[in-house]
């Protein structure tokens, strides 16, 4: 069992054609990833890195039955790629663009509401199941297989996560990177639910930031869920001002409860092993599973 994405998926790529998702694309079949086809409208009936081109989502689900998709559509016309996905039938939507509006974003939150698939991102790097599949931007070999499940809302504390817990001699399950913006699809406790029923993960390592409430919600579900699984969490954006967006769309203080400090008191609170800097997660993870 793996989460969201393995060997079997039947990955296209949306933007296939466009320079970063040919450079992607590149990277993701080079890994190994089990990329099908791509979707670039008009260009149809074309071969693009030794890969059919489609016009449309449905076409590949219905002559190659894809059931993953990456995006790298432009922000103007990212919510009807996703859209496009979601009413095709794929059941991995994985939204890599970033800067997609905010109003384009609760429009697709509502009308994903009517289908069965999991969407991830946007503005994220993906996910990787290493040895199997990279649906993503990461640099797949700092990735190793192994029983540490990532779930993170930055993409470079994601491969700092996971290079200290594979040089801490273990290796990483999945790792998810939800992405930073307001409206993201999958949550923090979407994906911690996910690794909870996952077999193979056996630690849970949970990266946050200033703003929101997500990790405080996962953190909550956590404890109730009585979970025997650790969970090492880290909160990026200690010495942020309250007011200012800092970085991602989605970290901003807004109140007392976003804070850094406030998010760590709570996380301890319900069970989650708080280090105060990214450089402890990798010892941390050690200490709990060795």
């Amino acid at each position: 069992m793996s989460v969201l994405v393995d060997k079997n998926s039947r990955v296209i790529v949306q933007g296939f054609t466009g320079k970063e998702g040919t450079f992607h694309a590149g990277q993701m079949i080079e890994y190994g990833t089990n990329i099908i086809a791509g979707v670039t409208p008009g260009k149809g009936g074309q071969k693009h890195l030794n890969r059919p081109v489609f016009n449309t989502v449905k076409e590949t689900v219905d002559e190659l039955q894809a059931d993953t998709s990456i995006i790298f559509v432009p922000p103007a016309y990212a919510a009807k790629a996703i859209i496009e996905a979601a009413e095709a039938g794929i059941k991995v939507i994985i939204t890599i663009t970033e800067g997609i509006p905010i109003s384009d974003m609760i429009k697709v939150k509502n009308h994903l509401n009517k289908f069965s698939c999991t969407m991830v991102g946007p503005n994220c790097p993906g996910v990787i199941t290493p040895n199997e599949a990279k649906v993503g931007i990461m640099p797949g070999f700092i990735f190793k297989k192994g029983k540490v499940g990532i779930i993170s809302k930055s993409g470079t504390l994601t491969y700092e996560a996971a290079d200290q817990v594979v040089k801490q001699g273990f290796g990483i399950s999945t790792a998810i990177g939800i992405g930073g913006d307001p409206i993201i699809g999958t949550t923090v406790k979407d994906a911690m639910e996910m690794f909870v029923e996952d077999s193979e993960t056996k630690c849970i390592v949970m990266i946050g930031e200033i703003g929101g409430q997500l990790e405080a919600e996962a953190a909550k579900w956590y404890s109730e869920s009585n979970s025997k699984k650790p969970v090492v969490g880290f909160i990026a954006g200690e010495t942020a001002p309250i007011g200012r967006t800092m970085g991602h769309a989605g970290a901003i203080v807004g109140g007392s409860d976003d804070t850094a400090k406030a998010k760590k008191k709570i996380l301890i609170n319900y069970g989650v092993n708080v280090v105060d800097s990214p450089a402890e997660i990798g010892k941390k993870v050690h200490s709990i599973l060795s």
